[in-house]
């Protein structure tokens, strides 16, 4: 096989490596706010949540890999909404700032509505 045989250097090869997922402007605002909220209340979310803030925010493209991360992040992490001061605008709890680090619930429903595109590139 020649390099220009190469499945792997072929521009229009739509696999794992070359199919990008691009944050939707309301998921960018929304990881924004997260670290808008990080820093006015000094909590919320690890060094991981706030790349990744930093990355939706950017609306740097993701890779099917990436967004099963996030998927994953979001149903382990689904049961921080019971907290004390989930949303509270004036203390809002930790579990909602890095909520909002990873997207939010916008982010969630995108990962989701995403999900019949990046699936199938994570389960070979």
């Amino acid at each position: 096989m020649s390099f220009f045989d190469d499945p792997w250097t072929d521009p229009t090869d739509r696999d794992a490596f070359s199919l990008s997922f691009v944050p939707p402007p309301t998921v960018a605002a929304v990881a924004a706010e997260g670290l808008a909220l990080r820093a006015r209340f000094g909590r919320g979310g690890t060094a991981v949540g706030i790349a990744r803030a930093e990355g939706l925010a950017g609306r740097s493209p993701l890779q099917a890999a990436e967004m099963r991360v996030i998927a994953g992040w979001f149903a382990r992490h689904s049961k921080v909404r019971r907290a004390t001061g989930w949303a509270d605008p004036e203390k809002p709890s930790a579990g909602w700032i890095a909520w909002q680090l990873w997207g939010g619930d916008v982010g969630r429903a995108w990962v989701e509505a995403e999900r019949g595109r990046w699936l199938p590139l994570c389960t070979g």
